[in-house]
């Protein structure tokens, strides 16, 4: 294993304060509950009210909470869901962990989320599902896909692990479709280190999400206080956020809207000074979309993005690439066998660069990797 780089400014920092110590600390000093307790249910009705849903359940990551969405709407072997290929594994690996099949359509340039044209073009009679994703804070174009997703009699799932908080016209995203996912890892908006939801206004659902996240066992009771036995009355699994986590994230969403305001603000100084950088092109949502920045991702042309990212690195600025196409990784492509026409998604993909960011940053660390990029472009 390659020895860590030591980052002068790094791509990410977590944004915490002694609250986030505290609420923890409490939960521990009491000496019981660390896995299921109030903690969690008080964090589940803060996200369902603040995202405005009915119903919100807690995992132990996104990715769990994606897994429980496809197995609470029955997704299995022989259905299709279409998927982008522009965006974090989990997102396609979903599908198959219920023996459903992915399959990829492109994106488009404006948001970098799924094109509903060419999702409208990749359904056939075994499409049973859209997972759209809101790349990096940006809405995708979710309303044109939900549109889609009701005309064909399909599910429609939102990936907003990357854009808790963000809006179109007010509503925020998650609730567009029939339901929503949001990470809570340790570079997201609000952060619990590793944790997740899923967000949804059917009570049906929401009770199948509650047997799949522990065992298929009832939740009538606490397991951990009560005497009595326990009815399991469906499989499931071992998905569940513990006590901790679940302090940690009230904590953090009680300062979301800081959060993200102070995201917003840096973004736009950001966006400012990279108008100096003729060779970089930022990207900009529609202007009725609030986008919430958790990735800062700018598009470099003439082929350069390698060279300046190698050149930021000697500088000791991180950046990395979110993300390189998932039907070109090693496992779609060589054992399962992917072949794609994605022209759009591999275009974006070599050009995609994210850019340190965090709520934190410094106008002086903006301004030092907006010259750092500067003087990579004049050394040609």
């Amino acid at each position: 294993m390659r020895k860590a780089m030591n980052w002068d400014i790094p791509l990410f920092k977590i944004y915490w304060d002694k609250e986030d110590i505290e609420a923890v600390s409490d939960v521990i000093r009491k000496g019981m509950m660390w896995t299921a307790g109030p903690a969690v249910k008080k964090f589940e009705a803060m996200i369902a009210d603040y995202v405005g849903t009915k119903y919100c359940v807690c995992f132990n990551s996104g990715t769990s909470a994606l897994h429980a969405v496809l197995l609470a709407y029955d997704i299995g072997r022989g259905d299709e869901v279409i998927v982008p290929s522009f965006t974090f594994v989990s997102t396609c690996n979903a599908p198959l962990f219920v023996g459903a099949k992915p399959v990829f359509a492109d994106i488009e340039e404006d948001t970098l989320g799924l094109d509903p044209e060419d999702v409208e073009r990749n359904i056939s009679k075994r499409t049973k599902a859209i997972i759209a994703v809101h790349y990096g804070g940006i809405p995708c174009k979710v309303e044109e896909l939900r549109e889609i997703a009701k005309e064909y009699g399909l599910l429609m799932v939102e990936d907003a692990a990357e854009a808790f908080g963000a809006e179109i016209r007010g509503r925020k995203v998650g609730t567009f479709g029939d339901a929503g996912v949001f990470s809570f890892c340790q570079n997201k908006i609000i952060t619990t280190g590793e944790g997740g939801c899923a967000v949804t206004n059917s009570r049906e659902i929401y009770n199948k999400f509650l047997l799949l996240r522990s065992h298929g066992r009832r939740e009538d009771e606490n397991y951990f206080s009560s005497n009595k036995s326990p009815e399991y009355i469906d499989l499931g699994y071992n998905f569940r956020m513990s006590e901790i986590v679940a302090s940690l994230g009230i904590s953090q969403i009680k300062k979301v809207g800081d959060i993200i305001n102070k995201r917003r603000k840096m973004a736009e100084f950001f966006l400012k000074k990279l108008k100096e950088v003729d060779r970089v092109e930022t990207i900009l949502p529609p202007e009725d979309y609030f986008c919430v920045y958790q990735l800062f991702s700018v598009r470099v042309k003439e082929g350069k993005r390698d060279k300046l990212m190698e050149y930021l690195s000697k500088e000791k600025i991180m950046t990395k690439i979110y993300f390189k196409p998932v039907h070109l990784t090693y496992f779609y492509r060589e054992k399962l066998g992917y072949r794609c026409s994605l022209p759009v998604t591999e275009t974006v993909s070599n050009e995609i660069l994210t850019l340190p960011f965090y709520p934190q940053i410094a106008r002086e660390e903006v301004i030092r990797i907006v010259e750092g990029i500067k003087r990579f472009f004049v050394r040609g």
